[in-house]
């Protein structure tokens, strides 16, 4: 997980993680670079895009600070102390990539196959199993196939 720029990134921008789960500063700054270089810059409305060279200049200045404020937004983001998810919400670029980083596909074959074997293993009769020992005859049953037990 420490050579992927991403999954450190992701890490990061989970409010409850941020910098806390790593000493390594060779690791959380290879993480922040990568979200800089992908956070969003708020888009500004600029009217038409037919424009002289003089109005390009006035533009280009205008997009310029947009850098300086998403990096602005990171740093205020990895300056707060809040470790709930609400925080991400006063930080629209931040929260977006974490969004984007952060999300579960919601269905997958390899999912679908769990559930079904879990509902194998947890029946009626077995509906007082600690979760500890549900996990691990559920272990053993998806990892059967590479065992012997004879």
């Amino acid at each position: 997980m420490t050579e992927d720029p991403e999954l450190i990134a992701a890490a990061i921008l989970l409010p409850k993680f941020r910098t806390s789960w790593t000493k390594d500063d060779a690791t959380i700054r290879m993480g922040v670079d990568y979200i800089k270089q992908h956070m969003e810059a708020p888009s500004l409305q600029l009217g038409d895009a037919t424009s002289s060279s003089d109005e390009e200049d006035f533009f280009s200045a205008l997009q310029a600070p947009q850098a300086q404020d998403s990096s602005k937004e990171l740093d205020g983001y990895l300056a707060i102390s809040a470790d709930h998810m609400d925080s991400l919400k006063s930080f629209p670029a931040v929260c977006k990539l974490s969004v984007k980083l952060n999300m579960l596909l919601p269905a997958s074959a390899a999912c679908e196959r769990l559930f079904s074997i879990a509902g194998l293993v947890f029946s009626p009769r077995r509906a007082r199993l600690h979760s500890h020992n549900f996990e691990n005859q559920l272990l053993l049953k998806m990892n059967s196939k590479f065992y012997s037990f004879k």
